[in-house]
């Protein structure tokens, strides 16, 4: 899949993966036809399941896998026979990889040492870095005296003391909880909007790519689905896969039996008829998967102007402090979820009652058929 954008100028992209595929066996190809083009200063996630390509992506990038077909391009320039230590990319990990037997200073001065900083300048740097990862006090201690948020952070800071043009961070917050994992999110935001620096990140949460991303490239067996900013790859999902895998999703089958521009007819299994936007259909007939997110459903009264209207019967209410996920049975289907905010939410409705709700035809999007695979 191709993304070569127009509005994007050559001066602006800093990374181009062309044509490039990686196969281990010779058979199998774990990233399939990958061309995308990342902009210098952009914040880019690669995000999908294990096993979607999106790792394999940044090792080739980064050095230490080899695309089987196509071209890298780091500022212009090929760079499939570069050596890892010569592409000028900071690199974070999960697992930290910090020396243990070197104090933070140490470990910050050592990207330093082996591109031969003189001295003054090495002490002003890793002073610099510290600095910017608030761990001044910190300096002489080593990587077991620190906890795996400051872990981190060092990491980090390592990875930008000798300003690389380019960053590659791989799962850096999976193995902190899930408090500090949203603080760090923030800071390695705010340290990338400070900075200035590109950023390529992989995770397999869809939080937090939606969080920090400037765009988030959605990967599935080994091809982009869909690349977009955060919001419209929630909001204005392709295909099934990304709607199911970005958010919350209901989804509804069933077949296409009218199409006029970008608007749609479906007929559901038992026969209700549902108008929605025409986004990846194919011929009349044909199968489609309807994707609406629960936040998008309304209930009772607030459902009277909608085009789309049903009944549905209350099952469960799943509380989540400032929201309440309310699962219905909706057209023959009995995990239909409504999401309502705790001060929107009707008192008086319990499990049992049948009520009202509906939606607007610009929030169900009619999509390709949900494959068993998914």
């Amino acid at each position: 899949m191709s993304d070569v954008d127009s509005s994007a100028g050559l001066n602006d992209v800093l990374v181009s993966f062309r044509g490039v595929q990686k196969s281990y066996d010779g058979e199998n190809l774990i990233v399939k036809d990958l061309n995308l083009e990342i902009r210098k200063g952009e914040f880019l996630t690669l995000l999908g399941p294990s096993g979607s390509g999106k790792t394999t992506s940044l090792m080739m990038l980064a050095g230490f896998e080899t695309p089987t077909a196509g071209e890298i391009q780091l500022a212009g320039r090929s760079i499939n026979n570069v050596p890892p230590h010569k592409r000028d990319i900071g690199m974070v990990f999960q697992n930290y990889a910090l020396f243990p037997h070197m104090t933070v200073s140490e470990n910050l001065a050592f990207p330093l040492s082996v591109r031969g900083l003189n001295k003054s300048d090495l002490a002003d740097r890793v002073k610099r870095s510290l600095s910017m990862v608030q761990l001044d006090p910190f300096a002489h201690r080593y990587p077991a005296q620190l906890s795996g948020g400051q872990q981190q952070r060092v990491a980090l800071a390592r990875a930008l003391v000798f300003e690389p043009q380019l960053v590659l961070m791989d799962e850096p917050l999976g193995a902190l909880d899930k408090q500090l994992r949203e603080h760090m999110q923030m800071e390695i935001k705010h340290l990338h909007q400070r900075l200035g620096v590109t950023v390529v990140y992989v995770t397999h949460d869809q939080g937090e790519a939606l969080t920090m991303s400037d765009r988030v490239a959605v990967f599935h067996q080994g091809e982009i689905q869909q690349i977009a900013p955060p919001r419209t790859l929630y909001e204005e999902p392709k295909n099934t896969f990304v709607a199911n895998f970005i958010g919350e999703n209901n989804r509804l089958n069933g077949n296409l039996i009218s199409r006029t521009g970008d608007r749609c007819i479906v007929a559901l299994a038992r026969g209700e008829k549902v108008e929605a936007l025409a986004v990846n259909v194919g011929e009349i007939g044909a199968p489609v998967t309807l994707s609406i997110r629960p936040e998008r459903v309304r209930v009772n009264g607030n459902s009277e102007n909608c085009v789309n209207r049903f009944s549905g019967r209350v099952a469960e209410f799943i509380y989540l402090g400032d929201h309440v996920r309310v699962r219905l049975e909706v057209a023959g289907k009995t995990d239909f979820f409504v999401k309502q905010p705790i001060a929107e939410l009707d008192p008086g409705l319990t499990v049992g009652d049948v009520v009202p709700i509906g939606w607007q035809v610009e929030h169900v999007r009619a999509l390709d058929p949900l494959l068993e695979a998914l």
